[in-house]
């Protein structure tokens, strides 16, 4: 991803927030075959306050990555949408997408049998906690056999990034009362409306209010 200064996303804390709401991420690397993907769950790493993520992959996943042996790369996409060039009013004007995205890229360490097994516990409580009636990874009908076999499948990993590209492109570059009718489009019944994406802008845009006050 091309960094562009006025719409680099710099700040660790909103990087942070960025995954957490966005754990469906795709993993790529460069091997002797190519280029290969994958897409898994990723979750910050709860022990740290940094940018460290944990997950796992399943067989033969780890053998296509190459995994603890090359570099990786994360991806994270946050809400994104069409902007069409009709919001910014009677001005020259082309359409465009805005996004937010997150790669982080470094060499993985793989993880004990025991902490891939929780970091497996940790994927199904996060995800299960929403539900009324959680089914838990160690809760019957489930046994001991069953989430051995299970963990067996699959090796988690850790990966501390030495790279981090991170952009949030917002409408930025566009004058205040432009973004307010972009957001109005986005939270509309339009064809291209994109409420996840208008909150995102108008949190973007409620920021840079405050900062400039």
């Amino acid at each position: 991803m091309r960094q562009n200064p006025s719409f680099s996303l710099a700040d660790t804390v909103e990087i942070r927030r960025v995954i957490a709401a966005n754990p469906w991420a795709t993993i790529v690397s460069d091997g002797p075959e190519g280029l290969v993907s994958s897409h898994y769950a990723v979750l910050l790493d709860e022990d740290r306050d940094d940018l460290t993520v944990v997950a796992h992959v399943g067989r033969p996943d780890d053998l296509i990555h190459g995994l603890g042996d090359r570099e990786l790369l994360v991806v994270f996409q946050g809400p994104h949408g069409y902007i069409s060039p009709g919001w910014y009013g009677d001005v020259a004007a082309v359409p465009t997408w805005n996004y937010t995205a997150v790669h982080l890229a470094g060499v993985p360490e793989i993880l004990s049998e025991q902490e891939n097994l929780q970091v497996l516990d940790r994927l199904v409580a996060h995800f299960e906690g929403r539900m009324s009636d959680p089914r838990l990874m160690w809760e019957r009908p489930n046994d001991e056999a069953f989430v051995a076999r299970l963990a067996a499948g699959t090796v988690g990993f850790r990966l501390t990034p030495t790279r981090v590209v991170a952009k949030r492109k917002l409408s930025q570059n566009k004058p205040s009362e432009t973004i307010e009718t972009v957001i109005a489009a986005l939270e509309g019944d339009g064809p291209y409306a994109q409420p996840e994406l208008a909150r995102e802008m108008r949190r973007a845009q409620d920021a840079r209010t405050a900062a400039g006050r």
